[in-house]
């Protein structure tokens, strides 16, 4: 790994100076100049290039940028694979939405070495996709929602070593001598404001609830996503085994990530293992005033919200569309999350 001079010698110091110029640094071409500012002023207001992570581009986004003047910040990742996998993202249209991002499709973040996937930018339909079980209220209206910027968001949920390497401790309950594999299973036992320390030290942050289900989704538009004997996805809770570790497989236990198959953009456990935390405050009505393109959730709330379902839960918790909430401080040995990234 490198690191700018200016930056920190190592994970569990927060390198601020170097990922606010990289993150300014819009255009990737190594400097944070004109380019970059007129990009900013034009975003004013909205989430579009929001360096501080407070959900939009105001002041302090433009005072970050302008303290990092003409620097040449060291890229916050490295490419792995430039191209989408055919393999993996089997969605021709998904591949070509990819590469028009101009960005890599599948880096690992220097910082927190986590694997991440770019998501393009798109247009889904946000809401109750019901299996043998019905939606709850807090599901509907299924609303047309517009993601409009690409975001990278990991591969896998945060995992026990990844959290160890960038916090120096390990709260997690499936942890120690029994569990062998614990560095490669999700950290859980983190609550919402826990996993924020995490993020802000590696400069990352947590999806939306509207990026979360737009990616879990990837182009489908069933209870769950696309597997190998549903590539399309399906509404067939008994098919579940093939994505998912949940009540009826998992052994009351987390397992190691990845153990099941991934999603049409190459996402796996977004169905089970750990509920994942989401950037949103929970509110059951917002749905029915939600905006349309780019929402963030209520401006002000109690709960945070939290998708995917566990180790724990039956099938209808795993669905794309299922909501649940916790507060901020509260955690539990079935409760993670996934980290995000604006490019």
């Amino acid at each position: 790994m490198t690191w700018d001079a200016d930056c920190a010698t190592s994970a569990s110091e927060r390198c601020t100076p170097c990922s606010i110029a990289a993150k300014a640094d819009f255009n990737d071409d190594g400097q944070v100049d004109a380019a970059d500012l007129s990009r900013l002023l034009a975003a004013w207001g909205t989430p579009a290039v929001d360096i501080d992570g407070d959900g939009t581009t105001g002041a302090s986004d433009l005072s970050g940028m302008l303290a990092s003047w003409g620097a040449v910040p060291q890229p916050w990742y490295t490419p792995v694979e430039v191209t989408p996998n055919a393999a993996i993202v089997a969605n021709a249209d998904l591949r070509k939405r990819i590469l028009a991002t101009g960005l890599p499709w599948r880096v690992v973040d220097n910082i927190s070495l986590m694997e991440m996937l770019v998501v393009p930018p798109g247009t889904f339909n946000m809401g109750c996709s019901a299996s043998d079980a019905s939606c709850s209220s807090h599901e509907l209206p299924v609303h047309a929602v517009t993601i409009s910027g690409a975001f990278y968001l990991g591969r896998y949920e945060v995992k026990q070593s990844q959290w160890e390497w960038i916090m120096g401790g390990n709260p997690s309950f499936f942890n120690g001598p029994a569990y062998p594999d614990a560095p490669n299973r999700p950290v859980e036992n983190v609550s919402w404001n826990d996993a924020q320390s995490f993020l802000a030290i590696a400069g990352l942050r947590l999806p939306t609830e509207a990026e979360w289900e737009y990616a879990y989704r990837a182009g489908s538009s069933t209870a769950y996503h696309a597997m190998p004997s549903a590539p399309t996805g399906t509404n067939d809770s008994l098919l579940l085994h093939e994505i998912a570790w949940y009540s009826l497989n998992a052994g009351a236990q987390t397992r190691s990530v990845g153990g099941k198959a991934g999603n049409g953009l190459g996402f796996y456990d977004m169905s089970g293992n750990v509920w994942e935390w989401v950037r949103d405050w929970y509110a059951a009505l917002y749905y029915a005033t939600s905006p349309a393109i780019d929402p963030t959730g209520p401006a002000t709330g109690f709960w945070r919200g939290m998708r995917g379902g566990s180790w724990g839960t039956p099938a209808f918790a795993q669905r794309s569309s299922n909501r649940n909430l916790l507060l901020p401080t509260e955690s539990g040995n079935s409760l993670g999350f996934r980290a995000a990234r604006t490019p």
